[in-house]
């Protein structure tokens, strides 16, 4: 496992939706983080003891368990789809959504499966969706998708989905509805195991400064 010598402690941000949060956040801690604001290509950033790096979300937890990184933020929905070795330290808040399996309004899972004895379940998201099922004792063929995963159904690509929800208007502009709530999702602190324990001081230093600072805006 390859980590960094001195007491230096690097942070990885994920790109995305939940940066902006993120770069409040830390702006409220009271790092300096303008230049990852200004949007450049840059993506390793400097605020004295502090190293930030940004980096797409799904790659955040990899950084962080192999020991680039001390810590990282990223939803809970990437953390749920893979296998990583890591501490989980926060549940920050925000970010907020749901994993659902969702379906034509006019159908129903058990009625799909009455019928065809075997569903077919598109989703970006394989590893979650492959749990929920085999949890609920139902065989179901995985079909990976990358995005727009209401077209699917309307299709006949697909029986039903599973995918992440907001607000549900995209479902519902699609003539799609909930059928099940897998879990509620939101953005997470997470640490290497190794850093934890050898830089546990300006870890937990970091982590009283995120705290106040989401108790301070809540």
């Amino acid at each position: 496992m390859m980590l960094k010598s001195g007491n230096k402690i690097r942070i990885a941000l994920s790109k995305g939706s939940l940066l902006t949060k993120t770069l409040e956040i830390l702006d409220d801690c009271g790092y300096d983080i303008s230049r990852i604001k200004t949007k450049s290509r840059q993506l390793y950033f400097f605020d004295g003891d502090i190293e930030f790096i940004v980096a797409r979300a799904a790659d955040v937890p990899t950084y962080v368990m192999y020991g680039a990184a001390d810590l990282g933020f990223v939803g809970k929905d990437v953390l749920m789809e893979g296998a990583y070795d890591l501490f989980e330290l926060l549940d920050l808040g925000y970010g907020r959504c749901k994993f659902v399996v969702a379906g034509p309004k006019d159908g129903s899972i058990d009625e799909d499966y009455r019928r065809l004895g075997r569903l077919r379940v598109a989703t970006k998201f394989p590893g979650v969706a492959s749990e929920y099922f085999e949890k609920e004792g139902i065989q179901v063929e995985l079909i990976k998708l990358y995005g727009s995963l209401e077209l699917a159904p309307l299709v006949g690509l697909s029986d039903i989905i599973v995918d992440l929800m907001s607000t549900g208007r995209t479902l519902a502009e699609n003539n799609l509805k909930v059928i099940d709530e897998i879990e509620t999702v939101s953005c997470r602190l997470i640490a290497n195991y190794v850093s934890d324990k050898l830089k546990s001081n300006e870890i937990e230093d970091i982590i009283s400064r995120i705290e106040k600072s989401i108790s301070s805006n809540t």
